[in-house]
């Protein structure tokens, strides 16, 4: 197993936080390592739709996301992913506070990954979960300026 450049990790969780999409969701890549992500949404009133509880988009963007971070890190440097198929399941209606989804890459292929997503509110209160089929993109690496891997 190769160690990660922390380096990488910062500068990683740098580039999510101020890239556009994550941005407007106010959703920060709180914490990755191999095989594992934890993605947290600080939910404000742009997240609700008419009913005032969160829209189903964001909790399953919190999924989408986990489950990608979740299957990426362990990737070699020059890869990258997308993601092929996305299926959750919804549970629990929530209205303010976080979300948290802590997602799990379970089959770490050389050209298929598949990752699961549990999200949680902030009192640990299960609100959905999912699950995500990646493809590899071979020469679509996130250059980041610093070595993913440490050497051994």
């Amino acid at each position: 197993m190769r160690n990660v450049n922390p380096a990488y990790v910062a500068a990683l969780k740098n580039v999510v936080k101020e890239s556009p999409y994550p941005r407007h969701m106010r959703m920060v890549l709180d914490h990755i390592e191999i095989d594992r992500a934890e993605v947290v949404i600080e939910l404000a009133e742009c997240h609700l739709q008419p009913y005032g509880i969160v829209h189903g988009g964001v909790v399953a963007t919190s999924i989408d996301t986990a489950t990608f971070w979740a299957a990426f890190l362990g990737l070699p440097e020059e890869v990258g992913l997308v993601n092929v198929d996305l299926k959750l399941n919804y549970l629990k209606a929530i209205i303010d506070g976080k979300l948290i989804a802590r997602g799990t890459c379970l089959r770490a292929g050389r050209s298929i990954r598949y990752s699961e997503a549990s999200v949680y509110d902030e009192n640990e209160n299960l609100i959905a979960h999912g699950t995500s089929t990646l493809m590899v993109l071979p020469e679509k690496g996130l250059k980041l300026g610093v070595p993913k891997f440490l050497e051994a």
